[in-house]
């Protein structure tokens, strides 16, 4: 019975696998093991080690700001490059990280509607810059597309369009930056590496490239079509003079790019005064003091100084030259009319973003223009220009004195207060939001140039030198 039970455990035994027994292992072993397990923790840890080594965290894009919707004023003037004409239209915007979206009428987040949207504006390697030659609406910006197409966006405060223009650039270089703006660089080292297609935003055949490249999609259609016959070959030859063109537009370099180059230079007319006096290094633009100088010379005498308008053609073309230059020469003999000179000095303050005046003390200048004793009007006026910003006053001093001295000739120029004031009044002056009052404002603007032009010595200290 023993040599029995002991044949069938073995065949029991031979019917079940064989158990093995791991190797026993020392504790260094173990250790050794034990780093190489493959924790939520250090895959995580060997992820931001590896990104470490192929990107810097500057050169990363950060996220831009997204604006839900609100109205702006859009008009369309350019297709693909081929001009259109301007109707503006009241549109629902919405901005995403790479693209602006245009609605006819306001949307929810929860009820936007698929084929609602009337235009689609990719921001990706577009140039977004004010512009005040497109339009004689205030408070315009100008988006031109990749593929040619521009709009101009507007709205009536100055607050609003600045907030989209500023998230809409931050778009705009964000999503070009992602799209392959920026080098890959190896950490701790000047070599740079290929761009690999593993990498978030450096897809190789992304959504976004297919969608920049209709052009090689329609040529490889075109001649695998197989209705293709040889009176084609005329429009192939217009299609690829289209396709030509269409690739130099999407080649062209950057308005930030030319600007670095020294090819494109800082703008002086349509500047921001703060910013164009932080440029400048000074708190008044040399532009101002450099027309304040030469009327001063040779116009304070001159029949209808600021009065009679100078050529056009003429105050454009220094206008450009103001733009484009550094040094600007004015006893040149292109210059000699001085009206040429009063005429850019006017459409220079005209054309600022915002008025000499700033917009939020409008309404405080009305209310003290309105009041009837003369010394606490002198004081409440007074006291509103000393709040202004450095450059405004600074500017406003410089150009009331000017303007004062005008006056001391008016035997000779036949300028009065009442014509300076009709002349600088719109001028140097205007509310934000102009609600239909334009002939109600236009008096008060005139009536607040001529009491601060008549009493400019004591408002600005001006025999205190």
């Amino acid at each position: 019975m023993a040599g029995t039970s002991r044949i069938t455990n073995i065949q029991i035994a031979a019917k079940q696998p064989p158990l093995i027994q791991p190797p026993q292992r020392s504790s260094a072993a173990q250790g050794a093991v034990q780093l190489r397990k493959k924790t939520s923790q250090t895959s995580g840890e060997r992820l931001s080690q590896s990104k470490s080594m192929v990107l810097q965290e500057s050169d990363l894009p950060q996220k831009p700001e997204e604006l839900k919707g609100e109205h702006l004023n859009v008009t369309k003037i350019s297709e693909n490059g081929k001009k259109q004409r301007k109707n503006w239209t009241q549109m629902w915007s919405v901005l995403t990280s790479d693209q602006l979206l245009f609605y006819k009428e306001r949307q929810h987040e929860t009820s936007q509607k698929a084929g609602s949207k009337t235009d689609v504006v990719q921001l990706c390697g577009a140039v977004i810059e004010w512009t005040t030659e497109k339009s004689s609406r205030k408070n315009v910006f100008q988006i031109t597309t990749n593929t040619g197409s521009e709009y101009l966006l507007q709205a009536d405060s100055y607050s609003t369009a600045t907030k989209w223009h500023d998230a809409i650039r931050k778009s705009v270089t964000s999503s070009t930056k992602a799209d392959g703006g920026f080098p890959l660089r190896r950490s701790n080292s000047t070599d740079y590496l290929p761009r690999h297609s593993s990498l978030p935003g450096h897809g190789s055949a992304s959504p976004s490239s297919k969608q920049r490249n209709p052009v090689h999609r329609r040529s490889i259609n075109m001649f695998g079509s197989s209705k293709l016959k040889h009176s084609t070959s005329d429009s192939a030859d217009k299609n690829g003079v289209k396709n030509r063109l269409k690739k130099f537009i999407t080649r062209r370099p950057s308005m930030k790019t030319l600007q670095e180059k020294g090819l494109i230079k800082d703008r002086v007319f349509g500047c921001h005064l703060l910013t164009l006096c932080e440029r400048e290094g000074h708190t008044v633009p040399r532009f101002v003091q450099i027309c304040v100088d030469a009327v001063d010379k040779r116009g304070l005498e001159v029949d209808g100084i600021y009065r009679v308008s100078g050529n056009l053609a003429t105050i454009q073309k220094l206008r450009f030259i103001v733009d484009q230059e550094e040094d600007l020469d004015l006893g040149q003999s292109q210059w000699e009319d001085i009206h040429v000179v009063t005429g850019a000095l006017k459409m220079f303050f005209r054309e600022l973003p915002e008025p000499l005046f700033p917009f939020r003390f409008f309404q405080s200048f009305v209310e003290a223009v309105k009041i009837k004793e003369s010394k606490h009007k002198v004081q409440a006026v007074k006291k509103l220009i000393q709040e202004l910003p450095k450059p405004n006053k600074d500017t406003m001093k410089l150009l009331f004195s000017h303007l004062h001295r005008v006056l001391a000739f008016s035997r000779k120029n036949l300028m009065s207060t009442q014509g300076i004031g009709i002349v600088f009044g719109p001028t140097l002056m205007w509310p934000e939001l102009d609600a239909g009052n334009m002939a109600f404002n236009m008096v008060y603007q005139n009536q607040i140039i001529e009491f601060i032009l008549i009493e400019s010595q004591e408002i600005f200290n001006l025999d205190r030198k």
